[in-house]
């Protein structure tokens, strides 16, 4: 049984860089390599794109970068990939790795799908109250557009007993991808609460990848790490015991300081006593970090609790449009004009009858982050960019926000810059509520490919 093992990040979200995936595949002598690429958001928006669009395979749309970029170096080495880039569509995303695969003369490779994580068709008879407002769930059934459970780690580890050497997921949460392979490696049992505890503690500090090798820490003159423009993403070495060394490729950007591990270790953790999470209930308060070398820190006093008899799941609902545009006015008097330009398309929506839950005329540079609490005195910008948005409750009225804005170029306010819009200025908005299901309702299923 492994004593140590090496689990390197591949992604910490869909947008992520590819490189840094890639140098942790082919020079971080790694045993696992896991991709972390959905958002809270990203299954409902995978949903509305398959409502619009029928071509749309309904996985990563980088997974052909992405895959392509590592399965030579992790075949060479011996490296297992796990990856929730399945998204809506888990097997799909398998057959297209053992399709890659096969062009790369990889044959005999087992791939495994770990589906059920979506219950969009059972949420309304599983789930009972809305986390956020005590509604029922029930309520939400006229906006549905999907659910999805958050599982754990338990379906990876059978798919990797099962000789798997690369496992594709659909919504499992963040920390199980790589408390997996601690899971399987290590032969922990999925009750031991303190070491599965501490693995999913080593997850969480993985999952956001450059996070803890400098990424979203730089600032300039206060907290400044070399060559920020090539952080590398973090590998773990971890022991049967739960401990942990935190590191990076030598040689490449950003790095790992007990700062970075700080950071990320609290970062989006209600309670740093009570972290849930499907495996088990992280408790990161006797956590204890040592800077044993340079991009070396060692992580112990990880532990947990029981998990807990519940599943969250995620249910996505449709909550109307949002429409946007922008427009540009530079040089002295600037603001002056901004505001006339405000003046001006407040009156034309009025004209026009906008019906808008919401509507806001921002000034980007100004006001446009802080709102009603910035300063008084600030100062004049030089340049300003008007951003407009409205949120509404049908397309057609989301898209009057273009059209009018569309009128300033040649009947606003002298000196305004309008860019060409290359693409519809309208978006569907995607409301997220949460709930909770019983455990034993939602079991997952496998399926398995091979090259």
């Amino acid at each position: 049984m492994n004593q140590t093992l090496r689990i390197g990040s591949g992604a910490a979200w869909w947008g992520d860089r590819v490189e840094p995936a890639a140098l942790n595949a082919e020079h971080g002598a790694l045993d696992y390599l896991c991709f972390e690429t959905m958002a809270e958001a990203t299954v409902s928006a995978a949903q509305v794109r398959l409502r619009r669009d029928s071509s749309f395979a309904g996985y990563d749309t980088y997974l052909d970068e992405r895959m392509r970029a590592v399965l030579p170096a992790c075949m060479r080495h011996g490296t297992r990939i796990i990856s929730n880039q399945g998204w809506i569509n888990p097997t799909g995303a398998a057959e297209r790795i053992v399709q890659l695969l096969r062009d790369a003369g990889q044959h005999g490779l087992k791939v495994a799908a770990v589906c059920g994580s979506l219950i969009t068709d059972r949420v309304l008879e599983l789930a009972d109250r809305v986390l956020e407002n005590g509604a029922p769930v029930r309520s939400l059934a006229p906006d549905l557009i999907s659910a999805e459970v958050y599982l754990g780690a338990e379906p990876i580890v059978a798919a990797l007993r099962a000789g798997a050497q690369i496992v594709v997921t659909g919504r499992v949460a963040d920390p199980s991808i790589f408390l997996a392979p601690m899971m399987h490696g290590f032969g922990w049992d999925p009750l031991d609460h303190e070491r599965v505890g501490a693995g999913s503690a080593i997850g969480h500090l993985l999952e956001c990848g450059a996070q803890v090798t400098g990424g979203y820490f730089c600032d300039p003159g206060f907290k400044e790490l070399p060559e920020p423009w090539n952080f590398a993403f973090p590998i773990a070495e971890v022991q049967s015991d739960g401990t942990a060394v935190i590191t990076k490729v030598a040689g490449s950007g950003g790095g790992v300081t007990l700062q970075t591990i700080k950071e990320q270790m609290l970062y989006e953790v209600h309670d740093p006593a009570n972290y849930l999470t499907p495996d088990v209930v992280v408790d990161f308060t006797q956590a204890r970090l040592e800077q044993i070398g340079p991009d070396r820190v060692r992580v112990t006093g990880l532990t947990g609790k029981p998990r807990t008899p519940t599943l969250k799941v995620s249910i996505g609902c449709a909550e109307g449009f949002i429409g946007e545009d922008m427009f540009f006015y530079a040089g002295p008097g600037a603001l002056r004009r901004a505001r006339w330009a405000r003046k001006i398309l407040q009156e034309r929506f009025r004209i026009v009858q906008l019906q808008a839950e919401e509507l806001r005329i921002d000034f980007l540079g100004l006001n446009a982050i802080h709102g009603a609490a910035t300063p008084a005195d600030a100062v004049e910008p030089y340049e300003v960019a008007v951003r407009v948005a409205a949120r509404t409750k049908t397309r057609a009225e989301a898209a009057k926000v273009g059209r009018e804005v569309d009128g300033m170029a040649v009947s606003g306010i002298a000196h305004t810059g309008k860019r060409v819009p290359h693409q519809e200025r309208w978006r569907e908005v995607i409301g997220l509520w949460s709930a909770l299901v019983p455990r034993e309702a939602v079991p997952a299923h496998i399926c398995y490919f091979e090259s």
